[in-house]
């Protein structure tokens, strides 16, 4: 099998956020309010070079499990070393039914991504192994890179934990081709990623929700949006004590934000 290992001097800074081209807009607290959740929301318009964030502090400094948006990583990573082939790639059902129907049938890599398919991920990574995810996690600087425990859940088990600011960061890293894989590799993850488009828009993102602990659960939305083939990156992280909320309410909390910052409408 075709592995491709980076060199060790190759560190990828996943950071999105700089000092001076950030506008703090708590008029988006209306959005989480009205969803009864906390948590921050930000947006990086690569033309004009800057940000719409709500909760500064929480976006910049505080970190969280990445959940299933690892699946982004977890993607490039398989696909970079061959342990998937390309998108079409299916990996067998085991037999365990699970708590998503979704998920108890054979999937390709493209239908369990859309699926957020944990078995396949899980899956995925075993076949990576830990010496290469690990690699992989340090020169990236992914997060704290601690990918400690099992090597199919060191994502979901609040071991490895990243901020909002650097994923944020990493998606910007994917769209431009500017993270240490091959393109070819970061085509197919941009890809899966495309969940709508119209003449309007593309809107492209990946979802995860977590468990920090404290009867919390914790909601992503990672991605970003295309008008006039201009992109805008977002990140929306939300948390809450109710059961599921966040997974109810995390995509419109998106696309009523999106829409209220003027977007899907082609006018971009």
């Amino acid at each position: 099998m075709y592995r491709c290992l980076i060199p060790a001097f190759l560190y990828i800074v996943l950071s999105g956020c700089s000092a001076n081209n950030v506008k703090v807009d708590d008029s988006l607290k209306t959005y989480f309010d009205s969803a009864g959740v906390q948590g921050c929301f930000a947006l990086f318009s690569n033309g004009e070079n800057n940000f719409i964030i709500y909760n500064l502090p929480r976006y910049r400094d505080s970190s969280f499990t990445p959940a299933s948006t690892f699946k982004i990583v977890n993607s490039l990573i398989g696909i970079q070393t061959g342990v998937i082939r390309d998108e079409n790639m299916v990996i067998k059902w085991d037999g365990v039914k699970r708590w998503n129907n979704d998920w108890n049938k054979d999937l390709t890599m493209k239908e369990a991504f859309a699926v957020s398919a944990v078995p396949y991920y899980q899956e995925v990574a075993r076949r990576i192994g830990r010496d290469t995810m690990k690699l992989w996690i340090d020169s990236l600087g992914y997060g704290n890179k601690d990918i400690s425990g099992p090597i199919d859940s060191f994502w979901l088990n609040n071991h490895l934990k990243i901020k909002p600011d650097e994923e944020l960061g990493l998606v910007k890293k994917l769209y431009f081709d500017q993270l240490p894989f091959f393109k070819r590799t970061q085509d197919i993850v941009q890809s899966v990623m495309l969940r709508e488009q119209n003449s309007n828009y593309k809107l492209y993102y990946k979802t995860g929700w977590g468990f920090p602990g404290e009867g919390r659960e914790l909601g992503w939305v990672v991605g970003w949006i295309e008008e006039n083939k201009h992109p805008y990156f977002f990140v929306l992280n939300i948390e809450s004590t109710v059961p599921k909320r966040v997974i109810e309410v995390r995509i419109k909390m998106l696309k009523d934000i999106l829409a209220h910052l003027g977007f899907f409408n082609g006018k971009k």
